[in-house]
């Protein structure tokens, strides 16, 4: 609206010619470059903590359902009292699932807020970043069927007379277990967080030990789900705990420093 007015008032100003308008006009001018410089900042400021709200949404839904709502449920090594907590407990459980499919809807939308703040970098880069991201979600998504499959099985649905109680136990753990061996599948694809983090080390106006952080922790992500399908009983928490603070650091980066980024490249 600013812009418009100034530009309505140039207009005026042309038209009368006065040397008191030669002189607003000079003022205007100066008002409108001073207005756009402003507009080219505030944008990827904007973006900026977006993508940093974006990722603390997609933090508190994951870590609301796997630290606190689900644990409560699943008893190791015991399918009766799992099914048994499950089928106690069925409102919380698929307050879980959804929960689980609001944050794969927030990961679609991550990377697209991340592609429109780094692709002046690269932009071919950028737009292979996007692709990975998104191709891991609806695999995520079909993942859940897993959950869907534990709910029917714990529904005590007539056509379930059919199955035996340790039977109905069993199938609870296997589709959970399935589920587990799910989520390591789109891990393969974190490549996507390297390549945010070889754009945010060379992009000029973001950390560049940021872009380190981020580029190891996508290979993190990467090498625990390798290491996951090749040697199930490893633990690989560290490798993927050091992949979720490298990510932590730079979305909090974003949404403190947004308002320092500088948009123009090396």
């Amino acid at each position: 609206m600013m812009l418009a007015t100034i530009k309505w008032f140039e207009f005026t100003d042309i038209r009368t010619g006065s040397p008191e308008s030669v002189a607003g006009l000079s003022v205007l001018k100066n008002m409108k470059t001073v207005l756009e410089e402003e507009m080219k900042m505030n944008s990827p400021q904007t973006t900026a903590r977006f993508a940093a709200c974006v990722f603390l949404g997609i933090f508190f839904l994951g870590m609301s359902t796997e630290l606190f709502i689900r644990p409560g449920m699943l008893v190791p090594g015991d399918a009766a009292a799992t099914a048994r907590n499950i089928a106690a407990s069925e409102a919380l459980f698929r307050l879980s699932l959804v929960s689980d499919l609001l944050r794969q809807v927030l990961l679609i939308a991550l990377p697209l807020v991340l592609y429109q703040l780094l692709k002046p970098v690269n932009e071919t880069i950028a737009a292979l970043m996007v692709i990975f991201a998104l191709v891991s979600v609806p695999i995520s998504m079909l993942n859940e069927f897993n959950h869907f499959a534990v709910l029917l099985l714990s529904s005590n649905a007539d056509y379930l007379t059919a199955f035996k109680t340790d039977q109905l136990n069993a199938l609870v753990m296997f589709f959970l277990e399935l589920r587990t061996y799910g989520t390591y599948i789109p891990q393969l694809l974190s490549i996507w967080v390297l390549l945010l983090g070889y754009l945010v080390f060379k992009s000029g106006f973001l950390p560049r030990i940021l872009g380190i952080l981020l580029m190891l922790g996508g290979l993190c992500y990467t090498a625990s789900a390798v290491l996951f399908f090749l040697f199930p009983n490893f633990d690989a928490t560290l490798f993927g705990l050091f992949a979720f603070i490298g990510e932590s650091l730079f979305y909090l980066w974003l949404l403190i420093n947004g308002a320092k980024i500088n948009t123009s490249p090396n």
